[in-house]
């Protein structure tokens, strides 16, 4: 009877050793993830899914920890302590990040992409696997490419519809010199500002305008100070889901696979959370009274044709074969629809 209890136990043993080996690679660790914007942001729909998946994929060992609004800093110091190892990690825009990887600064050339879809592929394949290896390369993982989105025009003088539209009108612009020289190349009086001065600089007309995705235009009530907008989609500035490699390599094999594979599908939710709210955002703004409109196909080209004196410009800050990079995926891109 106690030979055959012995042998009972042994088994069971054995069974749960061979039974969870991936469990006993999974330390219980709690990681903070910075954010600049707020919780009510897509990308908050998104770590939730996130956080679902490394829930099932760790059995609840690995958790995040959001810190909303700059709450641990912005964008640019948040991304700096993760570089360093004294943050885990951080969701921020391309923008921010071009002294450290210049390559970067391809998404913010304008009228670079018509749709989503073209971003993604682009993001989503070898070109974004090299833009990886250089962020690897300065201490980051780019977990995986979330969605800032399409900018877009509001202002409380007249519809875009055309290039020269912009001629003369005050526009506030991030302190960005890719930015600042193509709404100067238009024509504007393109004004670097800081986000939170915008709203009270639209209101008492010092601006008259300021580009963002719509979600931002909404929920920071700036289409309560502006008579239009219009859907330019100029610029497409993607998230990105940077943790600290120096820390992540401290974890094992199956926690980093884990985070890789999660933040995927926190990827894929917050993409379709992002799109549905702006045009949600849209019809809101619309409903508030402000005049839409969309340009068309033809005037949207001779945007993209007067803008190529930018693209000369900050081509080799850049990188030339960055620039043709993409440029040569997309052609072959449209080239097949």
């Amino acid at each position: 009877m106690t030979r055959s209890i012995l042998k009972g136990a042994l088994c069971l043993t054995t069974a749960l050793a061979t039974a969870s080996p991936a469990l006993a690679e999974f330390t219980e660790r709690t990681f903070r993830v910075s954010n600049g914007i707020n919780e009510d942001h897509p990308v908050a729909t998104g770590m939730a899914a996130m956080q679902e998946c490394l829930d099932e994929q760790t059995g609840g060992m690995m958790q995040m920890q959001g810190f909303w609004g700059g709450a641990l800093g912005g964008d640019l110091q948040a991304t700096q302590a993760v570089r360093s190892g004294l943050q885990e990690a951080v969701v921020t825009s391309s923008s921010p990040l071009v002294g450290m990887v210049p390559a970067l600064g391809v998404f913010d050339l304008p009228f670079l992409f018509r749709t989503p879809e073209e971003a993604y592929a682009v993001m989503d394949g070898p070109f974004g696997d090299s833009l990886n290896e250089q962020l690897d390369a300065v201490g980051l993982v780019n977990l995986a490419y979330w969605e800032n989105g399409f900018r877009n025009m509001s202002n409380s003088q007249r519809p875009i519809e055309t290039w020269e539209d912009f001629e003369g009108m005050k526009v506030r612009v991030m302190q960005n010199n890719i930015f600042l020289d193509t709404f100067s190349n238009f024509g504007a009086n393109a004004t670097p500002m800081s986000f939170g001065e915008v709203f009270s600089a639209l209101e008492t007309k010092a601006i008259d305008a300021q580009e963002n995705p719509y979600v931002t235009i909404d929920t920071s009530r700036f289409y309560e100070v502006q008579e239009y907008i219009s859907e330019t989609k100029h610029a497409y500035t993607p998230f990105l889901f940077l943790f600290s490699k120096a820390i992540l390599n401290s974890y094992s094999p199956e926690e980093q696979q884990a985070l890789r594979d999660c933040a995927i599908v926190g990827r894929d939710v917050e993409r379709e959370a992002i799109q549905a709210l702006n045009l949600e955002s849209l019809a809101k703004m619309e409903e508030a009274g402000l005049a839409f409109n969309t340009i068309t196909p033809e005037n949207q080209e001779e945007m993209l044709e007067k803008s190529q004196v930018v693209y000369e410009t900050h081509k080799a800050a850049i990188g030339a074969d960055v620039v043709d990079e993409v440029q040569a995926t997309l052609a072959e891109l449209r080239a097949a629809e």
